[in-house]
């Protein structure tokens, strides 16, 4: 059940992606038309947001239960007393989920239009109210209170301050203008702030904008769970490698009870001001982030004994997390992929840099989790293969909680090693519509089991370095 069509993607990348999902291993392993509507279904399921939304409880500060309460309260008066249930999970005791309602076909279109940028409509269909900066053209006439149809622009082809548009757009839902449109392309510069209020989105998610902001984090379901895969404990030093905006860093943080070290680090400036921004919001004070390139952040020379940050001496860390920068084609929804073959392509020596310090700067009997938020073989199951040929000291580890499917077949990686990876692939599931009467009628096991699989797609793998030098 498509609502809208499926992602796009450049024609060099389709032509990659397509070698990737009929590779000869999986073609042997499931034949060729089963591997073929898998992918196809894939392709669908990235043009749509995911069936639930996850929420993080910040357990440092507050309780499941208590946090599951003011969000149902929160909840009900966004939503009219219309009755959602907020769920609890129970492999990932940390999170709540709230069903999305959607999409609904019978909303009525209105003859004022307001077109925003492709970011600025996937968070609409994920919750978002639109913010002025997102705005790419409104209809000739729009004032402040006006009823108006949103679309995004997927292809990015509208110009700002447009005041009709013909290309390719997809509907979101109606809303109000909070602005008129001489406001919002003002001549005295960019407006900031509220530009539409979603009244009717075709996908209807709460939104989070100041809700329990010191107890709730917005993250996706599998972002969760690379933290308690890592599992770290109180009194541990940590390495958050590519920590920006610090949902795993501060889930890390929360795990441990804020006792030890938690490093992050990140190359942009603005990206690390967010991390620590985020960990005093949470009231968590181990976290320690730093602006610096993960590629260089081993010594090779002593340190000062005095010397925080980075770079750091080899073995200096029991646990490190690498979530590695990547294509990101795991991300819903996306309905226009926009990266050329060159940018997709250019990941895997990035990853297997920051790699190869991460384990030189592990201690024996470390654990190392490598995760993406994307669907390819070379930055997952590729880099699994490399890793374990590459540096003999690495043994994979089965991880726990495994919630997503076994790794992909077609990097020469054996059933058993397969295993032992977990790769979350929304075609798992029949892409479907939720309804409050669905919704009622569905027991809470069959809805739990639906949100550990139609996630974005991501991929995890776990390893141990051994003892031995």
């Amino acid at each position: 059940m498509s609502f809208f069509p499926k992602i796009i993607f450049q024609y060099e990348v389709e032509e990659y992606l397509t070698k990737v999902f009929r590779n000869n291993e999986l073609i042997t392993a499931l034949g060729t038309q089963e591997a073929e509507k898998k992918y196809q279904s894939l392709l669908s399921h990235l043009s749509h947001p995911p069936t639930f939304t996850t929420v993080r409880v910040n357990t440092h500060l507050a309780s499941v239960k208590h946090v599951k309460k003011l969000l149902f309260e929160e909840i009900q008066k966004q939503f009219k007393g219309l009755c959602v249930p907020v769920l609890e999970h129970p492999k990932l005791q940390d999170i709540l989920l709230i069903p999305v309602i959607g999409p609904r076909r019978d909303l009525k279109k209105h003859a004022s239009e307001v077109i925003v940028g492709a970011q600025c409509g996937y968070a609409v269909l994920r919750g978002a109210h639109v913010y002025v900066p997102g705005i790419v053209s409104t209809s000739r006439f729009v004032k402040a209170g006006d009823l108006v149809s949103v679309y995004s622009d997927i292809e990015g082809k509208c110009k700002r301050g447009a005041k009709e548009f013909d290309g390719v757009k997809v509907f979101l839902g109606n809303g109000i203008s909070e602005l008129s449109r001489s406001e919002i392309f003002s001549s005295s510069g960019p407006l900031k702030g509220l530009g539409i209020r979603m009244i009717e989105p075709v996908y209807l998610s709460p939104s989070f904008d100041n809700v329990l902001p010191s107890h709730l984090f917005l993250q996706n379901l599998p972002s969760v769970v690379v933290s308690h895969i890592l599992n770290p404990q109180p009194g541990e030093k940590i390495l958050d490698m590519c920590a920006a905006p610090g949902g795993k860093t501060t889930h890390l943080a929360a795990l441990m009870h804020d006792q030890g070290e938690v490093v992050a680090m990140d190359k942009t400036a603005n990206k690390v001001k967010k991390i620590k921004q985020n960990a005093e919001l949470l009231q968590l004070n181990c976290i320690k982030a730093f602006c610096y390139d993960g590629t260089k952040a081993l010594s090779v020379e002593k340190r000062e004994d005095k010397q925080e940050g980075p770079p750091f001496l080899p073995e200096s860390f029991d646990r490190i997390l690498l979530d590695a920068p990547c294509s990101g084609m795991g991300q819903r929804p996306n309905m226009a992929y926009s990266s050329t073959l060159k940018e997709v392509t250019s990941y895997q020596p990035l990853q297997r840099k920051l790699f190869t310090v991460a384990v030189k700067l592990l201690k024996p009997g470390g654990v190392l989790v490598y995760s993406t938020c994307t669907i390819t073989l070379s930055e997952n199951e590729e880099q699994v293969a490399w890793a374990l040929k590459t540096f003999p000291c690495l043994q994979l580890h089965p991880q726990e909680p495994h919630i997503g499917g076994e790794g992909m077949k077609g990097a020469g990686l054996s059933l058993d090693q397969l295993k032992l990876l977990q790769r979350f692939d929304p075609s798992a599931v029949t892409l479907r519509a939720m309804d409050i009467n669905s919704l009622q009628g569905s027991r809470e096991d069959d809805l739990i089991s639906l949100a550990n699989k139609d996630c974005i797609g991501f991929f995890i793998a776990k390893f141990i370095k051994s003892n031995s030098k």
